[in-house]
């Protein structure tokens, strides 16, 4: 069971803990800067630290931080960061343990869930922004030849999550509002995830109506206490994508950031409520099996925890809140080209977890919608 613990003043009783006497620690670019990093160097225990790595990690990285953990003969895992972070230290942990090693994180092993036992290399994950929820979740992203590789595996959940919000009042405006809609959409996706149960359905209100109540005093005032109830928001929202998944928001946004180089949080957000509107309007394609009543009841159970008065409404809530923090669409260039490319970039199994099927066609009539035409100037 994870234990969700808050302040970083509490590092060093976990480190106690764990009885750690050499710790791997997977700081990414901000570390240097961060304002709790002294404390973290004040701990009582042996450093080996680990940065090298791009902030889309590729399996050559990870390797590199495998080799290094070996070599120094760890016994224990820090991730300070964002998603990245904590996903690479998800990746060497998972290949350390697994007889397979390395190979445990690329084809065709990367797709099972491989037999370890993650109590032998206890593992602490510091949040640095509000939004991934990586550090409540088993799952772990990284690239291989190109190809994106989701990493799963319940042995790699950190057994401790420490929040401490602090760390985001030095964070760039745009990195904390792309991270908080990454939340926001988490929230909602799971919440009609065909895969949600009681459980997670909790976590997903949970972290909608934090979201809800705090974002603008987060965003434009920079408030610490809006800033704690939104890194909780985030928790929550990876606390129910890790029993859920995402769905088409998810699936559809990863091509959206490599061709227009939107981050994740941003690009996933364009995305949401073109598809919300879409299956609002087709209920009849309602592929889970609890039936298109339930899916009625769940979109207006969302749009209660949004404080708005239906689906339409919540849709156009989403649409203004991306407005007040100008949060644009991507334009095209060759659009009928990049839609082609967008469309079939879709990985069809992470369709399956969408409450409303989305045919090829479907898909490529949302993209789209969702990437706007260029403007052409005429003199």
């Amino acid at each position: 069971m994870q234990k969700i613990i808050e302040g970083i003043v509490r590092l060093q009783e976990i480190l106690e803990t764990i009885n750690s006497r050499k710790l791997f620690m997977v700081t990414d670019s901000s570390y240097p800067f961060l304002n709790i990093k002294e404390r973290i160097e004040q701990t009582s225990v042996t450093k080996v630290c680990f940065s090298d790595f791009s902030p889309n990690p590729l399996f050559e990285d990870v390797c590199k931080g495998i080799d290094l953990f070996l070599k120094e003969n760890c016994d224990a895992i820090l991730a300070v960061g964002g998603g990245s972070s904590i996903d690479v230290a998800k990746c060497i942990k998972l290949a350390v343990l697994a007889k397979e090693g390395r190979d445990s994180l690329i084809p065709p092993l990367v797709s099972k869930c491989l037999d370890i036992d993650g109590r032998k290399i206890p593992f602490i994950a510091i949040p640095t922004t509000a939004g991934t929820g990586s550090e409540s979740t088993h799952n772990a992203v990284m690239y291989y030849q190109g190809s994106k590789q989701t990493v799963t595996n319940d042995g790699v959940l950190p057994d401790y999550a420490l929040l401490e919000p602090k760390v985001l009042a030095t964070l760039p405006l745009y990195q904390k509002k792309c991270t908080m809609l990454d939340a926001l959409c988490q929230g909602i996706e799971s919440w009609w995830s065909v895969n949600s149960t009681d459980e997670s359905k909790g976590y997903a209100k949970t972290a909608v109506e934090l979201i809800t109540g705090n974002w603008r005093k987060y965003i434009f005032d920079n408030d610490s206490r809006a800033a704690s109830q939104i890194m909780l928001a985030a928790n929550y929202a990876g606390r129910a994508i890790n029993i859920s998944a995402t769905t088409a928001a998810h699936a559809m946004s990863y091509k959206i950031t490599s061709m227009y180089k939107l981050p994740h949080g941003h690009a996933v957000a364009v995305c949401l409520p073109e598809i919300w509107e879409y299956m609002t309007a087709h209920p009849e394609h309602c592929i889970d099996p609890r039936g298109k009543e339930y899916l009625t009841d769940i979109f207006n159970q969302i749009s209660e925890s949004l404080g708005t008065a239906g689906p339409k409404d919540s849709i156009a809530f989403v649409r203004n809140m991306m407005k007040e923090m100008n949060m644009e669409n991507p334009i095209t260039v060759n659009r009928e080209q990049e839609l082609g490319l967008l469309t079939e970039s879709v990985n069809p199994v992470r369709l399956k977890n969408n409450p409303v099927e989305l045919t090829r066609d479907t898909l490529c009539n949302l993209y789209g919608i969702i990437v706007k035409r260029s403007v052409v100037l005429h003199c």
